[in-house]
Order: C-alpha cells, then sequence, then structure tokens
C-alpha cells in the first residue's frame, strides 16, 4: 500500500489533491447530514463555485443525495467513505502518526482522526464516530460500560448507534455530577448512549465532589452502593481528559486547592486526580465512583480527547495509564510527536 501511494505521489500529485479533497466533502457530510451547500462552503473553506462542481459529481456518482433539507450520503457513499478511511490516513499520514505514539508514549492502540478540535469544533464528532467505532470493536455478550462526562464523550453518545448484534449493553455514570451543563454530565450522557444502543441504563444521582463525611454516608446507602459496584466492575470505561486548570474552575475549587494545583503544576484531571507533566499525582478530589485504581482490573479503558491545547494533558494523564486506548486528533497528535 505504501509503495503505491508513493508512486501515485510522483506520478499522479493531482489525483491524490482531488482524492483528499472529494474524501474530506464525503467525511463531513457524514457528519453533519443533512447539511446546505453554503454551509458546507463555509465549513471547508471552499468557494460555492468550487464546491458545486464537486457536489455535482458526487451526485453523479450516486454517493450522496441532494434535497431540499440538504445533502445526505448514499448507502453506496457511506460504503467508500468507509472503505477509503484506511487508504486516507496513509495518504495524510495519520497512520504514522499513530505509530510514533504508540511508541512515544508506550500505549498499544492509538486513533488518529483528522482535524483540530481546538480549531474546529465538528471534529469533535469525528473522535466520537472513532471512539464507538473502536467500542464496538470490544464489545462482548454482556457489557457493563462506565461512561464520564464532558464535552468530548458527550459527541460519543451523540454519534452512538444501535448495536445490530444484539449484545447486552448496560450503561453507567463513571462518576457523579460536576453541577455543570447538563448534557455533559455523566448521568445524561450515559442515558443518552444507551438509548441510542439499544441497551439499558442505571443512573448515579449524587455530586461528584463531598465532604469526607457526606461521602461515607453517601456511599452506605442500598441504591447508590450497588451502581458504584456496577461501576467498580464495569468491563469498559470511556472518559476524556481533561486540563487541570479547566477542571478546576469547572469544580469551582476552593482557594487554597487552586494554589495547590498552580504551585503543583499541575496539566491534566481525570476522575477527580490532576497530574503534574511527569504523569505524578499531585492533588485529588474526593469523588464518588471510579478511582484511578479501579482502571487497572478493567479490560477496556478508551480515552477520548483531542485538541492541540490538550497535547500536555493527554501525555501526563497516559503516563498513568499506558493501558489505555487513546482517541485523538490530528492537532493532539502533531503536538504530542512535537513534545
Amino acid at each position: 500500500m505504501n509503495q503505491i501511494i508513493e508512486v501515485q505521489k510522483k506520478l499522479l500529485p493531482d489525483l491524490l489533491s482531488i482524492m483528499q479533497k472529494r474524501y474530506e466533502i464525503l467525511r463531513y457530510i457524514r457528519l453533519m447530514q443533512p447539511i446546505g451547500r453554503r454551509s458546507l462552503s463555509g465549513s471547508l473553506g471552499l468557494s460555492e463555485r468550487v464546491l458545486r462542481g464537486e457536489v455535482d459529481f458526487l451526485k453523479a456518482q450516486n454517493l450522496i443525495h441532494v434535497s431540499v433539507a440538504g445533502m445526505t450520503l448514499t448507502k453506496e457513499g457511506e460504503y467508500l467513505i468507509k472503505d477509503l478511511e484506511e487508504v486516507m490516513k496513509e495518504v495524510s499520514g495519520l497512520k504514522q502518526l499513530e505509530a510514533g505514539i504508540e511508541e512515544k508514549l508506550g500505549i498499544t492502540k492509538v486513533v488518529v482522526v483528522p482535524g483540530d478540535s481546538d480549531q474546529s469544533p465538528w471534529v469533535k464528532k469525528e473522535l466520537g464516530r472513532a471512539c464507538v467505532s473502536a467500542m464496538r470493536e470490544r464489545f462482548h455478550h454482556e457489557n457493563v460500560i462506565a461512561v464520564a462526562g464532558g464535552t468530548t464523550v458527550s459527541s460519543v453518545a451523540e454519534m452512538m448507534t444501535p448495536d445490530t448484534k444484539n449484545r447486552n449493553l448496560l450503561f453507567v455514570p463513571a462518576r457523579g455530577g460536576l453541577g455543570e451543563k447538563v448534557q455533559n454530565q455523566s448521568n445524561t450522557i450515559c442515558a443518552t448512549m444507551a438509548e441510542k444502543a439499544s441497551g439499558d441504563y442505571r443512573l448515579l444521582h449524587i455530586p461528584d465532589s463531598l465532604s469526607h463525611e457526606s461521602y461515607q454516608s453517601m456511599i452506605e446507602e442500598p441504591s447508590i452502593k450497588e451502581v458504584i459496584s456496577l461501576i467498580k466492575n464495569s468491563s469498559m470505561v470511556i472518559h476524556g481528559i481533561g486540563d487541570a486548570k479547566t477542571m478546576a474552575e469547572r469544580r469551582k475549587t476552593a482557594p487554597e486547592n487552586m494554589r495547590k494545583i498552580e504551585q503543583s503544576h499541575a496539566v491534566a484531571e481525570a476522575f477527580g486526580y490532576y497530574f503534574n507533566e511527569a504523569g505524578e499525582v499531585v492533588h485529588k478530589v474526593q469523588t464518588v465512583g471510579m478511582q484511578l485504581a479501579d482502571l487497572e482490573k478493567i479490560e477496556c479503558v478508551i480515552a477520548v480527547a483531542g485538541g492541540a491545547s490538550k497535547a500536555k494533558a493527554i501525555q501526563a494523564y497516559l503516563k498513568k495509564a499506558p493501558h489505555t486506548i487513546l482517541i485523538t486528533d490530528e492537532g493532539a497528535a502533531k503536538e504530542l510527536i512535537r513534545e
């Protein structure tokens, strides 16, 4: 495959650039369908004149359907883009990026999607789609999936589709709520994933951060105890990786703890743990649900995080969790290689 691509780059460079452009158009339509031509033109940075010619070509090839509601992929278009994905990863160098990060961070599996979610928010949908694909490959007959909160994991829920193999899927929140926007809380994401995957769910009606006394009291409640047991014995965990300062602000962290986080040079946060660049835990919040030690006995842990600004956080966290599968984007991947 690599040899053929190298030959094409030399003999038919225009062919590859045209193929990449048409692939980008199909990929964006898949994520945002139905979508109008003007919106697509603005999002991809193509003039309406250029896009009109490409749309006419793709329509003539029966790859897209154009209606009053907007453009959508046909079945043939869906199949083609799926077949093209691995080829385009080779062409764009994403395969090499994946291998480079696996070697540098010492982790077994990295999936890199095109784009930078810092620059293009719609890339989060692509991260979500890639995560759903990774989840499906690893589902068993019986599954308990613990799901954390955050905007990136919310994109995973958005891209979830029914499981065609009729496997038993039980979704649980990995932790309590942060008191943030309801759509980004793990309870909401967990319920959305379950409904879209045609699975079941259990919720954890409890704040994420509690005093020691409240924590001890809450975890003895039978209903909460049952859900926590499911969380700790889950077969799969889906979570994001946060920037330490951003997460501390979202948690409305007390001034003395905020100073501790800043003075310790924390760069990453996950499950209430704050990490410095060496991957050392420098601060921990008393949280209900998944703990760092629980991850060691869970078969499949998938972290989803993208954007060049998240590179330091991703690298720091993965020093503590090397058996994690990483789903990231091109922006973060290039920064990780450069770091």
